[in-house]
Parts: structure tokens; sequence; C-alpha cells
């Protein structure tokens, strides 16, 4: 480490002096390996790139002897511009980059020890899953039983843990498609080589085993990086872990920087351990804890402290605020009737922010869940506040909502050809181009809608018998759920749809992470539905949101999950969904137990640092969720909240809904208006959602549809309204809000 300066000694260079002493010491101790435990908002990217600069302007290495390692390219790209600015010119034959891009750079040097050509193709996912379907094909698998989509999952996982097929211990073995993973794994691979191909995961496997096997090539690297610096360790999964250990092995000048207390994505492969193990993997490491926080105010920073201290699988660090103006206002955690009430609250609060000239991009809303977003982005849209979703589609611009919406557009309007040829073949069921042609070519010659032109064809033997066979069975679905509507009710009739169409079972059989989300959202489609007396009404109330939802510019209400959040501040952050279950989610709990619990407290964390003034934690008393109206039990986080830093609000008293599994066996309620609920396949739906709402002649309300307008007469859960622009109508009490 550099002498500190002495009295009259010359001042520090001006990139020096810009840092607190704790940066400073992470910057200037370059002998040896060094763990920088970088809490949020402590400024880990400026001490980083200052301390690549450092090395290049104190002579200690040249430009192309650092390793510079990123997890995403905007990162690689933010650290080369700030490289440029502090040495006043741009620097070339940089080692800089993602650890894919990296190992990628390397592989195409040594790509003949692995059986390749330096020219090799780079598969993306698409490639990816037709080559391990022809792979599968060829072994006889059943891809209707084992999608490629679940094997491809389980590849990378060994991928990603180093593990090539003939070192896959017996705790990392699979029972897909009746143990024959492995098999399929090998085969795969010979058939990349066979390409002269890689996926993403054969980046980092292939340079790490000729890194571990090929002794010569180890050396020349280790003669090329005389330092290693690593952002996000703490995201790193174990094929990383390795790679960057066998490199570090030379002059074991490495620098890795990281928070133990935001590693969040165990679910992609991410180890914990590598950053807590860091000083027994490199005996004589340094530790440097950055935790001056220049982002939030103190209350923000305690609260999150007293929380994150739960956790035992921790290095340890207490943040305290680096601003001059770090006092502010506390914690806010407010308890709410249902989750209606507390979209409403979130909404008003966000109006009243704008009022008092807070920008909209300064705001966010943070779930835990991705189908929480859709009650925020229906109410953000009744009150024309614009917003955007990131790290996905909007709720309705889903693919898989876009699917089942085109299921009920095709079910009750038969000429929606859109939305037919849509779902005519999702699932699989046979119908590929010839007999999309075929139904085309009729209904253009006919002029008939594409439905009527397939019942034709089922008529006739222009299509082979089992796509044949496999078009009538849909086309008699949809026109047996139609004619159920009456009936049942469209909110079962769409559960059915959504079940009996095998759309459900096929994101089941999908193996993907995203597959869990996907179906989460279908389930919050179906409870959406109760809100709207008619499938028509539902499928209007579609169109307008869609209608609405413009891409016009400016300032907008960030809308995001938690892992998405990390990385960005805001100055006023909404948490809400703060209940058992649901955070902590109960799916995450009861995969990894502790451990989980331990990750999902660190997801807490996340969310209460992205906040700069304001942070307002909700949680909701009753929560309708998947179609049923579910008492909620506050988060055990709150009760982790230091309650000198927190102001709770709304003191509701915890007073359960009666379960649905109650209304299901027809036993006696003290209320007269209960919601209906029957059993649909393999969920239960609330026909007749309970309002807690009461509406006294003279209110103001507002309708999706009608717009604004004031109680006329009120006649149980009937409202006769006198709307400003509709004039007098009749609504149920369920389908207005109050204005």
């Amino acid at each position: 480490m550099s002498a500190p300066s002495s009295p009259g000694a010359a001042p520090p260079p001006e990139y020096l002096a810009r840092l607190n002493p704790e940066q400073r010491a992470a910057v200037e101790t370059l002998d040896g390996p060094l763990l920088v435990l970088a809490g949020a908002g402590t400024g880990k990217t400026r001490v980083l790139t200052t301390r690549f600069a450092h090395l290049l302007m104190t002579g200690r290495a040249q430009p192309h002897q650092v390793l510079a390692v990123t997890f995403t390219n905007k990162a690689a790209r933010e650290m080369r511009e700030r490289l440029g600015a502090i040495l006043n010119r741009p620097v070339e034959g940089l080692w800089l980059g993602t650890f894919h891009a990296l190992a990628a750079r390397m592989l195409r040097r040594h790509a003949e020890l692995v059986g390749l050509t330096s020219s090799f193709t780079i598969l993306d996912t698409d490639d990816q899953t037709r080559l391990l379907k022809q792979v599968m094909e060829a072994e006889g698998v059943d891809l209707k039983r084992w999608p490629p989509n679940g094997l491809m999952g389980i590849i990378q996982r060994w991928k990603d843990r180093g593990l090539t097929p003939d070192r896959i211990p017996a705790a990392e073995t699979s029972d897909y498609a009746n143990n024959r993973a492995e098999k399929l794994y090998a085969a795969y691979q010979a058939r990349l080589i066979a390409l002269n191909a890689c996926d993403f995961g054969d980046l980092l496997l292939h340079i790490t085993e000729i890194l571990r096997t090929n002794t010569e090539v180890l050396a020349s690297y280790h003669r090329l990086f005389r330092y290693i610096l690593v952002d996000e360790y703490q995201d790193t999964n174990l094929v990383q872990y390795l790679w960057l250990r066998l490199l570090a092995q030379g002059h074991k000048n490495i620098c890795c920087v990281g928070d133990d207390d935001q590693s969040i994505y165990s679910w992609r492969g991410a180890e914990i351990e590598n950053i807590l193990r860091f000083e027994r993997d490199f005996p004589g490491a340094q530790v440097v804890r950055l935790e001056s926080n220049y982002r939030s105010t103190r209350p923000i920073l305690a609260a999150a402290a007293g929380l994150i201290a739960r956790n035992e699988g921790r290095l340890g660090k207490t943040l305290r605020p680096g601003r001059a103006d770090a006092s502010g206002e506390r914690v806010r955690v407010v308890s709410l009737w249902d989750s209606e009430e507390e979209a409403r609250m979130v909404g008003a609060r966000i109006e009243e922010a704008r009022r008092d000239g807070v920008s909209l991009g300064e705001i966010a809303i943070l779930v835990r869940a991705g189908f929480q977003t859709r009650a925020f982005e229906e109410r953000l849209i009744t009150l024309a506040i614009p917003y955007r979703v990131f790290g996905g589609a909007k709720f309705y611009e889903r693919a898989e909502i876009r699917d089942a919406i085109a299921y009920f557009r095709a079910m009750s309007q038969p000429a929606d050809d859109l939305a037919f040829e849509r779902i005519v073949n999702t699932p699989k069921r046979g119908l590929g181009d010839t007999a999309m042609a075929a139904m085309h070519k009729l209904a253009r010659e006919q002029q008939m809608p594409l439905r009527v032109a397939a019942e034709r064809l089922c008529q006739t033997d222009a299509l082979r018998p089992r796509p044949r066979a496999a078009l009538r069975e849909l086309l008699e679905n949809l026109s047996r759920w139609n004619a159920g509507l009456e009936k049942e009710g469209h909110v079962v009739i769409a559960a059915q749809v959504l079940e009996e169409s095998g759309y459900i079972d096929m994101w089941k059989a999908d193996r993907s992470i995203e597959s869990a989300g996907r179906l989460d959202n279908l389930k919050e489609l179906v409870r959406a539905m109760g809100d709207f007396a008619t499938l028509g009404a539902f499928l209007e109330h579609i169109a307008l949101v869609m209608e609405n939802d413009d891409n016009s510019e400016g300032e907008k209400v960030s809308l995001m999950t938690l892992h998405a959040a990390k990385g960005l501040e805001f100055d006023m952050v909404f948490l809400p969904g703060w209940e058992e279950g649901l955070f902590p989610s109960q799916r995450s709990l009861d995969e990894g137990g502790a451990k989980s619990l331990e990750e999902e407290r660190r997801l807490a964390y996340v969310g209460i640092t992205r906040a700069r003034r304001h942070c307002v934690i909700s949680h909701a008393a009753n929560r309708r969720i998947y179609g049923n109206w579910v008492s909620s039990i506050p988060s055990r986080f709150l009760d982790e909240l230091p309650e000198g830093e927190v102001l709770r609000e709304g003191g509701v008293t915890q007073q359960p809904r009666m379960p649905s599994s109650v209304f299901a066996a027809g036993l006696p309620l003290s209320s007269q208006r209960r919601p209906r609920v029957i059993e649909a396949g393999a969920w239960e739906v609330d026909q007749r959602p309970e309002r807690e709402k009461a509406f006294a002649r003279g209110t103001r309300v507002f309708h999706q549809k009608f717009g604004y307008g004031r109680v006329l007469a009120v006649d149980d859960d009937k409202l006769e309204i006198e709307f400003e622009k509709a004039g007098v109508k009749r609504v149920l009490d369920r389908f207005v809000e109050p204005a």
C-alpha cells in the first residue's frame, strides 16, 4: 500500500483527492489479494475505475496487463468511459469486458485444444433449443413429456458449475428423461464440436478446462495479467470463480469488489459462498469496507442495516450516511385492508408527490413477483400517470397473457382471425405450415373467417388424420366453452379454457426459470376477470388499456421487480406486498429453507436501499391471489425493522376473510354478500369478488369506461349513477372507485 502523504508533501492527484479515506485505501492497496466490500451507494464503480487508472498512472501495469471483468456490457462501457476521463485520453488494448466476452476472446486463441477452430459459432437460445431437440429425437426421447427447455436448464446448471459430461458427481445427477440427462449432455456437446459451435455456457467451461489441464496456456496468462479487477463478485457462479482462481495463481494481485448483502441471484447460479470464503481462498487477503453511503438518508440506511443484521451468512458492515443532507423522514410502513386499497394508496401518494414537484422519473414501485404489477398498472392508467415496466413487458403485453386473451377472443368472437391463428397451434397440436396454408387458402377463396374455414377442412380429407382430429377437438372445445359462458360465468370458463386447452400444462412442463412466473401471471389474469361483469366487458377493458398505453416520451413512474431494481436508485420508492408467502416468497422458502430466507432478506435490503429520500413499505390484511381472497400475515421482515427508524401507519386490525374452502363447502357465513367460489380445474376462482365499499348518495365515483359521475341512488350493491359524459347508468358497486 502506498505511504500516506506527509506534511509538506505534494498534494495527491486529483483523481485520488476526490475519494474518501476508505475509497482511497481500496484504490492504493495494490499488492496481493484484496476484497472490497462495497455497500449500496458507496461508490464502488468509482473505486474500481480509479484503481484501474491508478495502476496505469503509477506504471504498475500497462493497459493490456490488467484483466477487468464486469457482469454487463453497460458496466464495461461505463468503466471504459470513466477510465478515459481520468486519464484524459482513450485507452486501447484493454482486457476489459464481461465474463463471456473475455472468455470468448481467450477461447478463440486456443480453440483447437477443445476440438474447435478459432472461427467457431456462438449459438443463441433458439439455436440451442433446435440442436437439443435434434439430439433428443435421435435418442428417442418423448419431447412432449420431456421438452428441450427442461434439458437446457439442467445442462446450463452443470456448465455454471464447471462440470463436463464426464465429471458430473452423484450429487449433481438428474432423473430427467429417465436418467438420460448425462448421456444427452454428452451427445449435445459432441454435436456442438462437430458443428464447430458452442453455447454461452461453453465459453467459460471450455477455457476453464483449458487453463486447468494445460500448464503452458495457464502460465502464458499468468505472465500477461499482472492485475485482475472483478466487479459484482457476489454474483459469480462456480465456473466463473474457478476461472478467476486459476488466472489469479500467478501474481495473486486480484481485487474483487462486491457486496455480500446484495447477493440475490442464486436462482441463476450465483454462489454467495464465493465472496464469503475469499479470505480462505486467498491467504493474506486484505479487506476494505466501503460504508459511507452517498445515496440515502440516515433513517433509510438505519432501517436497512437493522434488517440485514438478522442474516448470519455475511461478512458484516454498517452503512452510514456520507451526504451532507442525510437527515430525512422515517421509513413508512403502511397497513391496509386489502390489495385494492394498497394500489389506491400508492396511486394517491404518487399524485401528491407529483403536485409537490417530485419528478415521475424519480418514483419507483418495486414488487417481489411479476404478477403484482397488474394492479398498479391498472391504477396508474386510471389516474393517467405514465409508467414503464423495467426488465420485462407490461402485464397485458406478456406473451402468456396475449396467448390467454387470444384464446378468450377466439372462443367468444368466431370471426377474430388474428386470435384464432395465434392459438390454433399453441400448445403444439401438429398443425404446421401445411395445415395453416390450407386454412388460409380456403378462407381467402370463400371469403370466410379462418375458424369457419377450419371447420370446413375438418369435413374433408385435405388434412392428415392426426392434425385433422386435433383441429376438430379444438373447434369443438371453443364452441363448448362459449356455450358455457352464460351458465358458468366468464371467470370459471376462462380457467377451464387455460386448463383444458393444454396451455397450463405446456408451461408446467417447461423447466425454464420463467415458467413459474408465467403461471403466476395467468392466475392473476383469471383473478382480474372477476372485476368485470362479462367477458365482453373484460376484453373491452383490455382494448382500452392497450389503446391508452402510448409510447410518449417524458418522465414515467418505474415499475419493476426487486431483482430488476438492483443497481438503480430513486427519490421515492414504494415496496408493496410485504406479507408472508409473498415476501418472503413461500416458493423460495420451500425450495431453499434457511438459506433462501437469508436471500429473501437481502432482497428486502436491496429494495430499501434503492430509495434516496422516501421509502414506503406496505402490506395488506387481505390479498386476492389467483381468484381467492386470502387473509395475509404481515411479513416477518416488518418486525425486524428497527422501531425508531419506521413510522407505522394504518393500523388495520386483522379481520381475516373467510377462506374460499369454507365457501366451497357451503358453510354458513354471517355476511350475505359473499363471493361465489367454484372449483375450475386446478384453480378456485372467485366469481363475485367481495367488496368492502359502501357508497352513499351524492358520492363522486369513477368508472373505467364511463368516467366520473355522482351516485343518485343505492340498492344493495347496485348503484344508479349520473356520469358527466355518459348520462345515467346502473352499475354494480365493484366496478367503480371513490373519486
